[in-house]
């Protein structure tokens, strides 16, 4: 392998990495913003998933098709969004935003009552 051809190589091993972080971070983002309430984690796991979407949309509709998916396509970034979503939606599961193990059913609390007004105590002077 020479110097120009390796430098080629590297050059599109790069290409590549920055479109699949760059593409991650928007489907993971676009995730985030369909997923209703807080949504955990920040750039980082954004970005994870983003890309373990885009991983699990393309490969899940290449199994069903039988054909192969570039997810920098109109389809591929509709099912990457929907792999992402389906991260989210497990990982807010099962990191007990919905759910909080070992808590029984809700209780219903009472009615609020009003505070009582206290008497104005009048001091007189001697």
């Amino acid at each position: 392998m020479d110097n120009a051809q390796f430098l080629e190589t590297a050059q599109q091993f790069a290409n590549t990495f920055l479109t699949w972080i760059g593409f991650g971070t928007i489907v993971g983002l676009l995730a985030k913003a369909i997923m209703p309430g807080k949504d955990p984690g920040g750039a980082v796991a954004t970005l994870a998933m983003g890309i373990g979407g885009t991983v699990i949309g393309c490969g899940i509709l290449a199994f069903v098709q039988g054909t192969r998916v570039t997810p920098i396509s109109p389809i591929g970034f509709c099912v990457a969004t929907g792999g992402a979503f389906i991260i989210l939606f497990f990982y807010k599961l099962l990191g007990g935003y919905w759910f909080v193990e070992g808590e029984g059913p809700i209780k219903r609390r009472p009615a609020r009552i009003a505070p009582r007004r206290r008497a104005a105590v009048v001091y007189e002077d001697d």
